[in-house]
């Protein structure tokens, strides 16, 4: 079992602006990768899919692959 990026670099807070961090966690066809692939906890992963879906809504991140 991974462990959690996020827990490892000490972040509490993930940051919707910060989008080389956020492409890490989703898939070629932009979705968004699941906990058991990335090895997140179960707390970082409701913030990281918090984040993506506020990036995506303010054109950060794509919605569907280019």
């Amino acid at each position: 079992m991974k462990a959690c990026y996020f827990c490892q670099h000490n972040i509490q807070e993930i940051d919707y602006k910060d989008t080389e961090t956020l492409k890490r966690f989703i898939s070629g066809l932009a979705k968004i990768k699941p906990k058991k692939k990335t090895g997140v906890c179960a707390s970082h992963q409701r913030k990281l899919a918090k984040a993506i879906k506020q990036a995506r809504f303010l054109g950060l991140l794509p919605f569907v692959p280019k």
